[in-house]
């Protein structure tokens, strides 16, 4: 892998950029309009490859800073996305709880949250390599951070009754599925950020739908056009009006 990082993340960049170049998109849609099929099976294969990519290269990054080829601090200048974006007005707070699904071998959201928040973080994910991988930074960029990390599927996992904040990794396929299963099990207040990608953005990520489960409702989306993922806001249906479902 070390002889064609450089190269893998140059492509990926490249992948990144074309995704955000504006004049993309009317293109994309051109496609979707004459071929849905056609763009569909497109759309398919070019997520899944390009998770992989990403995988395969946050599994370099971790490598590298655990051999001290790099500097930490270089990764908490350039952090892609806040936790106000995330969240909005659903602060995280120490008090919170915060769950998430998809933490990957550079486990760089848990690791801010926590940071700035001093909130407890679970961070979760079915790649036994990637939760190893995930550990061991997280214990070097902040060994006395409430961070754990567990390697299976979200709602197995211990504890999940005091969850107050899940974050969905966009590249997860199943991610509605997952914010079903995980309704009954988390807090009553529970929050839920669902990074997607629609339109061209689905070529990188997974596209929003409309919630499985009714009792989760769409309470905003923050559209970011120069971030390659968006976020879709859920809350629990406490009953009272307001809520998209």
């Amino acid at each position: 892998m070390g002889a064609h990082a450089a190269d893998l993340q140059e492509q990926i960049d490249r992948y990144s950029e074309l995704i955000l170049e504006p004049g993309s998109e009317p293109l994309w849609e051109a496609l979707e309009q004459r071929s849905p099929v056609e763009a569909e099976r497109l759309a398919d294969e070019l997520r899944s490859r390009s998770a992989l990519a990403v995988a395969q290269m946050e599994k370099h990054r971790a490598l590298r800073l655990l051999e001290g080829a790099e500097s930490p601090a270089a990764y908490f200048r350039n952090i892609e996305s806040c936790i106000e974006e995330e969240f909005g007005h659903f602060a995280v707070t120490p008090e919170s709880k915060v769950l998430m699904v998809g933490s990957g071998s550079f486990p760089m959201t848990p690791l801010l949250i926590a940071r700035r928040t001093g909130a407890e973080v679970l961070g979760v994910d079915i790649d036994a390599e990637a939760v190893e991988l995930g550990r061991q930074v997280a214990r070097k960029l902040g060994p006395e951070l409430p961070i754990r990390i567990e390697h299976g599927h979200a709602h197995e996992q211990r504890g999940l009754e005091e969850v107050t904040h899940l974050i969905f990794s966009s590249t997860i396929p199943v991610k509605y599925e997952l914010l079903e299963r995980l309704h009954p099990l988390t807090s009553p207040r529970a929050t839920a950020a669902m990074r997607y990608g629609d339109g061209f953005k689905s070529l990188f990520n997974y596209p929003m739908r409309q919630a499985l489960d009714s009792r989760w409702l769409l309470a905003g989306r923050t559209l970011r056009p120069d971030r390659i993922f968006d976020i879709a806001l859920y809350v629990k249906d406490s009953g009272m009006p307001g809520g998209e479902r």
